[in-house]
């Protein structure tokens, strides 16, 4: 049987957020390898198709400075991600954010990656401190 994180915790825990708060915090940390991918497939320059310009065109685009923002957008959401990663805890981060990445459980991760320092209370308690530090971060 798999354990499967409750949404909410008691108010009165340390680290408590609200069930939405922490759906929508899951979904954000679960956009992380899109955003990886489409950072590094996002080019420097942008090269410009001459044949689809025209010179009637009243607007005028700069696609090096949209895919510019584009990248830094991306950098600022990537880094928060394993900031607070590091944050929560500098040994066990790692696990934490692949966990939440993937969906997967604390003995799936024992599985796959044979060494976690912590046992599994301490793991989820961990789990709760990145959200809740990765919430206020959002802000």
């Amino acid at each position: 049987m798999s354990t499967k994180i409750r949404p909410e915790v008691s108010e009165k825990n340390p680290y408590w957020i609200s069930k939405h708060r922490y759906y929508e915090l899951k979904h954000f940390c679960m956009q992380y390898p899109e955003w990886m991918r489409e950072y590094n497939e996002l080019p420097t320059i942008a090269k410009i198709d001459i044949s689809k310009s025209s010179s009637r065109s009243i607007t005028k685009s700069d696609p090096t400075s949209k895919a510019a923002i584009r990248k830094e957008e991306l950098s600022r959401n990537i880094e928060m991600l394993e900031r607070a990663a590091e944050m929560t805890d500098p040994a066990i981060g790692k696990y934490i954010l692949t966990g939440v990445i993937k969906g997967i459980s604390y003995d799936i991760l024992c599985v796959r990656y044979e060494q976690i320092p912590c046992c599994k209370d301490v793991y989820y308690e961990l789990y709760r401190r990145f959200f809740w530090l990765l919430s206020k971060a959002r802000k």
